[in-house]
């Protein structure tokens, strides 16, 4: 979009979506990417059903953690510090409120900067302090799926959202949505030795996997991410279009 597209659709009334991801090594199989990729086909594809514009994403994230994503130690994954994370969304933020837009939705694609993401939304509403200004934030794209949905894609096999990092959920949304950047030849099931509910600094072995994804990612495939992506973009867009009246 050129400037003057932009200025037709504040002045139009449309909204915008910012999708947030990272730059995360998932495992053997997937793009460092999967997180981004997620969070911006998410939001174009509520887009598409609603009227919202998708700002350009942010993809660089908050620091992995052992327990939902492998953590730092891995090629291929770039974190930026809490604080700086903050201060650039609040700056883009502040950017689209001070553009005009009167509705912004955020889609947070990298569990680990869920807390930052609301501290940053926050912040930007206090520093414009405009009562005609709504944020939504989506700290994570998932708000459960009905039991048909845990019971086709997972079966036995859902440890917990933690765990699926580069495993069933995201190794399916991926082979639905951007297939070609998949390669399951490649893909592993792994598991910590030992998963607890709490960090420790430094993140011992046991904590780690070899491979980088937590769980079982051989058991993903396309028809489970069309059943994933169904529930999750009508979650969103239904929600999106609640507030957005």
């Amino acid at each position: 979009m050129t400037r003057l597209d932009i200025e037709s659709a504040i002045k139009s009334g449309m909204g915008i979506i910012l999708p947030v991801g990272s730059t995360e090594q998932h495992g053997y199989h997937l793009p460092v990417s999967t997180d981004t990729i997620i969070a911006v086909e998410s939001a174009v594809a509520v887009a598409n059903e609603s009227n919202m514009i998708v700002a350009p994403p942010v993809v660089y994230g908050c620091k992995s953690r052992p327990l939902s994503g492998g953590g730092e130690g891995f090629v291929g994954t770039i974190s930026v510090k809490g604080n700086v994370f903050t201060s650039l969304l609040v700056g883009i933020l502040d950017e689209l409120i001070a553009d005009g837009f009167k509705k912004i939705a955020i889609f947070n694609g990298h569990m680990e900067n869920a807390a930052f993401v609301y501290e940053a939304a926050f912040e930007a509403y206090q520093n414009e302090r405009r009562s005609d200004t709504k944020i939504l934030v989506f700290d994570m794209l998932v708000n459960g799926f009905s039991s048909q949905t845990m019971d086709a894609v997972f079966g036995d096999d859902f440890a917990g959202w933690g765990l699926e990092h580069a495993s069933i959920y995201e190794t399916s949304l991926m082979l639905h949505l951007k297939p070609e950047l998949v390669n399951m030849d490649a893909a592993v099931d792994d598991c910590p030795e030992e998963v607890c509910w709490y960090d420790i600094l430094p993140a011992p072995d046991k904590m780690l996997t070899k491979s980088g994804n937590l769980w079982k990612a051989t058991k993903a495939s396309k028809e489970k991410g069309e059943l994933l992506w169904k529930e999750q973009v009508d979650s969103l867009l239904s929600a999106v279009q609640k507030e957005f009246k």
